[in-house]
C-alpha cells in the first residue's frame, strides 16, 4: 500500500505512486500543451518521489523541436508527463489528470497566454504571463 498519491494510464498498464507535489502549478496555453493535453491548456505539477509501480516498459517519449520530452502510454496513448531537455525522467511534471483521486494542489499561473485559443477564456484571478523566454 502506498502512502502517497497514485495515477495511472486511461488503461491502467502504467501506474506510478508520488509522495509530494511542488509549490508551483500552471495553466499552460502553449500550442504544444493543447495539442499533448487534447484540450484548451496543459494542467501539469511536479512531483517528489515518483515510483512507476507498474508498466514502466510502456511509456513512450515524443521529443518536440524545443527539447522538451513529453511521455504517453504506448498502448492507450494517454499523455503522461512533461520534462524539460536534459532531466531526468525523476524530474518529470505530471499531468494533474492522471491521478486517481483530487490532489492537494492550487494552480496558481496562467503562462503563455499569448498562444491561448481564441475560444479558451482565461481565470480571473491568476497571474497571467503571455510568454516565457528560453535560451
Amino acid at each position: 500500500m502506498c502512502a502517497g498519491f497514485e495515477g495511472s494510464c486511461l488503461c491502467g498498464g502504467v501506474r506510478f505512486s508520488v509522495s509530494g507535489f511542488s509549490e508551483k502549478v500552471a495553466n499552460c496555453h502553449c500550442s504544444m500543451c493543447r495539442k499533448f493535453h487534447g484540450a484548451a491548456f496543459g494542467k501539469l505539477v511536479g512531483v517528489k518521489g515518483l515510483s512507476w509501480l507498474t508498466g514502466k516498459h510502456l511509456l513512450k517519449e515524443f521529443v518536440a523541436s524545443n527539447g522538451t520530452t513529453r511521455m504517453f502510454c504506448s498502448n492507450c496513448g494517454s499523455s503522461l508527463g512533461f520534462r524539460v531537455k536534459g532531466e531526468s525522467l525523476e524530474k518529470i511534471e505530471l499531468a494533474i489528470s492522471v491521478f486517481d483521486v483530487d490532489i492537494p494542489v492550487k494552480v496558481d499561473a496562467q503562462i503563455y497566454t499569448g498562444y491561448k485559443a481564441k475560444w479558451c477564456e482565461l481565470h480571473k484571478g491568476l497571474g497571467l504571463v503571455v510568454a516565457l523566454l528560453t535560451t
